[in-house]
């Protein structure tokens, strides 16, 4: 592989790339309409919000999803909608907000996302799933690395962690144009990166790839594989057939989809 842009460049290799964009906030606000929520502080900065979807009754657990966006773009009112399904399941959803680069480092945003787990956690009884998409799969799994940030108190109620189409090894970034904004040195992306890291517990981990991804992602997700199960984790990889970069997701949506029960345990 020469053209390290090319290889993380997703827009350039989906049909119609540019609909994704416009149809996501417009499907997240139509579901905040349906649907009661709030916003809760987890920081001072801006960014450093969380929101949180609850069901009627008491919630079976809190599945929290943490977006993507090459840590440079897009927040939580993005992404609403993909709460739909766990919600449908009786799953309270957390959708962390955090502070983008440039103005923040991928080692800070690390630490931003682990406040914003135990904030959430505060809020909702029972057992917590992690999942995320691209750069917030990368975030889910470093909450469970072995130096993780999360408490253990809240680490000990994790029962799954979900990296859908993430960024497991940032060191080929270094040599992407992103990283004029990223400002990765050698030794954060060494450092970030989960597949050099060993897990934190023995807790479940499911990487969840597009089988029409861009093979840099497929790679992401078979090195993980290979990495953390050679350490003795518990993971499993799922090529899921006929998925991109951006339409990998959709399962979240859906009550029934295999993803969604991957995430939640089921």
């Amino acid at each position: 592989m020469t053209d390290w842009n090319d290889a993380y460049a997703n827009a350039a290799h989906i049909p119609d790339a540019e609909s994704y964009s416009a149809r996501w906030p417009k499907a997240a606000q139509a579901f905040r309409d349906e649907v009661s929520w709030s916003k809760i502080a987890y920081g001072a900065a801006p960014r450093e919000t969380l929101d949180l979807f609850c069901p009627e009754g008491t919630p079976k657990g809190l599945m929290i999803f943490i977006h993507g966006g090459y840590w440079r773009d897009t927040d939580p009112s993005m992404w609403s909608h993909l709460s739909r399904g766990a919600l449908a399941r009786g799953w309270a959803v957390a959708q962390p907000g955090y502070t983008l680069a440039p103005e923040n480092r991928i080692h800070e945003i690390n630490a931003q996302i682990a406040r914003a787990v135990r904030r959430a956690a505060d809020e909702v009884a029972g057992p917590v799933r992690l999942v995320g998409h691209s750069a917030g799969g990368h975030l889910a799994l470093r909450m469970v690395c072995a130096d993780s940030l999360v408490p253990a108190r809240v680490l000990d109620r994790i029962a799954g962690v979900t990296s859908i189409s993430g960024l497991h090894d940032l060191r080929p970034l270094l040599w992407t144009d992103m990283n004029d904004t990223l400002g990765l040195t050698e030794a954060e992306a060494t450092a970030e990166s989960p597949v050099l890291q060993r897990p934190a517990r023995d807790i479940p981990v499911t990487a969840w790839v597009g089988a029409d991804e861009r093979p840099a992602f497929v790679l992401q997700a078979r090195q993980l594989a290979a990495m953390w199960g050679a350490l003795g984790a518990r993971i499993r990889l799922e090529v899921e057939p006929n998925r991109h970069h951006f339409d990998v997701i959709d399962g979240l949506c859906d009550p029934d989809s295999a993803l969604l029960s991957a995430v939640l345990g089921d």
